[in-house]
Formats: structure tokens, sequence, C-alpha cells
């Protein structure tokens, strides 16, 4: 049996699932249904998928943006026995003849049995029907409550889910039943949760796995109250997002950097005494490399309405491991580990300086590995490394995916010993994990190894560069003349003499932080960076916005 599916079902028909549940339709129609009504549809929902013939271990898509019909959606094809997908949304700018075939492409890789269709994104069944795809509006999902749930093993596949990489290329990360249970617990720990005193506020879009995992599916299986709004509603008014924690008391939150640089700017503007953020105790920042300036520029600016620094919560994650990695304490605020440069980058070891040291790098502590997880530093031909010695980060667990699915087939995501390669660099300083980069984005120039995140910092510190809009890019990987470029976005872009000037003094930051000068910087318009579905930048793929030469 499914310790997951066992525990969303109690939490719903318990008193807490009666008393708590989820709030929707912010800010013009809010509407709360409590957990047990979210079930009660699910029931009714999975009754009409098993008329429609999906069978246990079949897959789900999902293809909605409310998060009032998905809720219920999500859980009904765990009802059923099912794996569940949310498929990545077109936006405004999208091209839909390139959308359509990237989500047949998806599709056909996870095998899915049906796709769910909702608002606002209806009008797409016409693409459906095209390519003989079969659908259900989920507005019209309905039939006779399924009695109980169907059996399935720890072992069988919850959510696959997709990861942020080219949608033309996918990969579904399969996570199963064991691996949610595991890592859902492991968080309720870590944070802290209580039900009866949290509630949690959240914008993000439910196809990323923080949306999907941290802020809809631990609620819904512990009981937690949860106001959801989407993206569109906090990009549209950013503001929207502290006034839901003012209104609803909320104690735990989490975006990432730009968010956090978003809302501080906005918040500027508003009137003192016009929110009320003391009640936060989680304001969580681990879907990226965290930006310590844009926290800091988020509890500064917050700070007059009763938010404390403390709340915030750096954390490491990713899809492969469900979500969480590794928490910091909770409330004990942002801690930077400050190291000295040269032995990072030439030495790769992490000394300690002074926090005032020339070029000293900082890095964020994300806190010890979440319990039932161990993380490993090992070198290149796989020997572990000591306290802060910088190399490969590995992760080994109950909460570690089995494996992938691809285009080309299943993918193990284990070795021999159940580790997990996470693709980035870092080291271990006190018990605490810390996150260098990517190792595939690592810049290697003289035998340095210089980290992305430290060029775009100094780059995006540049007047006239739009925050977190720049993206260093590495030239010629591999070679003995490896080269890097500085590629922004600036509403500067066109005019001929300020892009010169822009470009100057970004080379000149960039040179001062990490000593040495980008081969060119290139000033694009806004908009214009790659970026995955969930906003992260692509750094591989701007390469070829570089003009060669």
């Amino acid at each position: 049996m499914s310790r997951f599916v066992d525990t969303m079902v109690a939490t719903a028909s318990g008193a807490g699932g009666q008393k708590r549940g989820m709030t929707t339709g912010e800010p013009n129609a809010p509407v709360r249904r409590s957990w047990a009504e979210v079930h009660e549809q699910a029931t009714r929902m999975a009754g009409a998928l098993v008329a429609d013939g999906v069978a246990r271990g079949e897959s789900v898509a999902v293809l909605a943006g409310d998060p009032a019909v998905i809720a219920p959606a999500v859980q009904a094809t765990w009802l059923v026995g099912g794996s569940m997908t949310m498929l990545h949304q077109p936006t405004a700018r999208t091209d839909l003849a390139e959308w359509a075939a990237d989500t047949l492409r998806v599709l056909r890789m996870i095998n899915a049995k049906l796709v769910l269709l909702g608002a606002p994104f209806d009008a797409l069944s016409g693409v459906l029907d095209e390519h003989g795809v079969a659908y259900r509006k989920l507005d019209e999902l309905s039939g006779e409550p399924l009695e109980a749930p169907v059996d399935v093993d720890e072992d069988m596949p919850a959510l696959l889910q997709l990861t942020s990489g080219s949608t033309a290329d996918p990969k579904a990360v399969r996570i199963t039943h064991g691996n949610l249970w595991s890592n859902a617990k492991a968080m309720e720990t870590a944070a802290e949760l209580d039900p009866e005193t949290d509630r949690m506020v959240s914008w993000l879009p439910l196809f990323h796995d923080m949306g999907m995992v941290g802020f809809l599916t631990v609620p819904m299986l512990f009981g937690i109250d949860l106001v959801k709004v989407t993206p569109v509603d906090f990009l549209t008014r950013p503001t929207l997002w502290p006034d839901l924690i003012s209104r609803y008391q909320g104690t735990i939150t989490a975006a990432p950097n730009f968010a956090y640089a978003f809302a501080a700017r906005r918040m500027k503007g508003v009137d003192d005494g016009a929110f009320d953020l003391s009640k936060l105790r989680i304001a969580l920042n681990g879907a990226e490399p965290i930006d310590p300036v844009a926290v800091k520029a988020f509890t500064d600016a917050g700070e007059r309405f009763g938010l404390r620094p403390e709340c915030v919560l750096c954390a490491y994650g990713m899809a492969e491991t469900t979500l969480g990695v590794a928490f910091a304490p909770v409330f004990t605020g942002i801690a930077v580990d400050v190291v000295d440069p040269e032995e990072l980058e030439a030495g790769h070891r992490a000394v300690p300086v002074p926090a005032d040291s020339p070029n000293a790098r900082a890095f964020p502590l994300l806190g010890p590995p979440l319990p039932g997880l161990e993380v490993q530093v090992v070198d290149s031909e796989g020997a572990v490394l000591g306290e802060r010695e910088v190399g490969q980060l590995r992760v080994r667990g109950e909460a570690v995916t089995p494996g992938y699915l691809t285009v080309d087939g299943p993918l193990d995501t284990q070795d021999a010993d159940g580790w997990l390669d996470t693709g980035d660099e870092g080291y271990v300083a006190d018990g605490q994990v810390v996150v260098c980069g990517r190792r595939k984005d690592v810049i290697i120039m003289g035998g340095r190894n210089i980290y992305p995140t430290d060029i775009e910092r100094a780059a995006a510190a540049v007047e006239g560069v739009r925050a977190g809009n720049a993206m260093a890019v590495r030239l010629d990987a591999g070679t003995r003349r490896e080269r890097f470029a500085v590629v922004v976005e600036s509403k500067l872009a066109g005019e001929d003499d300020a892009v010169r000037a822009l470009s100057k003094e970004i080379s000149a930051r960039v040179m001062d932080a990490v000593s040495v000068r980008p081969y060119s910087v290139v000033v694009l318009k806004p908009g214009s960076l790659p970026k995955t579905p969930s906003g992260k930048l692509r750094r591989s793929a701007a390469a070829a916005l570089v003009p060669a030469g």
C-alpha cells in the first residue's frame, strides 16, 4: 500500500480535513474549500477516470491553470493508481505550433493515457484533436464516486515531473509513492510544520516541483491551510503576494530570487501599515543559486510591515529527490560562508576569510541534509573529499528517484551504491551543504574554476541592467582557450552610444569581481534571454546569442 495515498485520504476524512483547506480565486473571487471537499470532488473525478478506462499504473497529464480544479484532478489520478504529469503551459509569447510539437513529444514519452484539460487552455483541444490525443475537460469530469483508492506499491510512479530543460528534448523524473512520502515527511520535520498554526501562501506554478510538491501536495497531504494563486496573478500585481500573506496571516511562502527582488521594489511604494507580515516564519528560497542581495532587499522592504529577517530559509532542492535535499535551520535567517577566491578557484578549497576581504566569495549555507538523505562530495575520479574540499555533490536516500523517462527510453539515475550525481559543484562546511554552481556552467580559465553566478551578480549591479537578467555564457568549453561572454537585458538595447557605455561598465565590474575580462558583452532588449518554462536562465542556449569571432 501507498503510505502517501493512505495519509492523504486519512487527512481528508479526519477533523483536520473538515477544518482546513485551500483558498483559490484571489483577488477577485476567493473561494475556500476544505480538504474534505477537495477529496469528495476527487473521488467523483476518479470515478470518471475509471469509467474512461484509466487503470492502475497508467499516466495522466494535466493542462490547466486554476488550482481549484488542478488539486482534485491530481488527487483523483492518485486515487485510481495512476501517475500524473503537469504539462508546461503556453504563454502569450509562445509559438503554439512549437508548443504543440513539444507537448506531443512529452505525451509520447510518458505514454499518457489521457490529458485533463482546463481553463484557460480549453481552446487547445483542437490541437489535441488534430493529433488524436485523448482528453477530458475538467469541468465535465465527474462520475460515481470511487469507493476506495486503488492499491499501489511504494515503488510505483506517482509523479512524472518534467525537468526544466529544453522542452524539445524532454525528460521526466520518475517520482514513486515511496519517494514522495519520504521527502514530504522529511520536509515536514525540517520545516517544523504544524497544521494547527501554519498557513501556506503561494503563487508558484504547479508544473514546477516546488509549486506541485511543496505548495499543493504537502499541504493536501498533512491538512495545512493553503492560499493559492497563479504566477499570472503575481506578475500582474506583485504586491498581491505580501497582501495575501498579510490578510491570511500566512506563515510559510517560497519564491525564486527574481520574485523577492521584484516584490521588494514594489513594496517600497506601499504605505506604512498596509501589510502585516509579522506571522511569516518561513520565506524559502531554493529553486536556483540564492542571491543574498535579492533576499536582503525583500527583508529590508518588508521590515516596516513587521517582516523578520530570520524568516528566510535557504534550501537546496531538485526534482530528482522529489523536492528537498537540505534545509537550513528554521528561523535563523540567511547565513553565508565567505571564502578566499583564489583558494576556491585554483585550489578547489573553501577557505574562510573575513567578510570584508577583497573579492571574497560568499555562498549561502543551505543546512544539513534532510532526514533520510545523505550528501557526499567527490572528485572527478569518485574519491570522497573532506570538509571544505570542493567537488561534485551527490545524494543518496529513499527520496531519490530511481530514474528518468526520456524520448529514448528509461534512464537510471543511481549508481551501484545508490548515489545520484546532482550535477552541482559544492562542499560541506560544519555539516551544512554549500552549492557553488552547476558543473556544466563552470568556466575554466588558466586552471581556475570561475562560477557564473559571480559574473552575473557583478553585471547585474550595473545601472541599466534588468534585475535577474544577466547571464554568463561559457564559450569554447573544454578547449585550452576557454572564454566567456556576458549577455544582459536592458531597455537601452538599440541605443548604440548607451550600449557601448553600458558594455564598458559591465566589463569593468566583471573584471573587478573575478579578475578576468569577458570576451564580449551582448546587450539585448527585455524578454530576449532564453529561459526554462519555470523561469530559470538557460546559459547553454544563450551561447547562440553571442556573435562569432
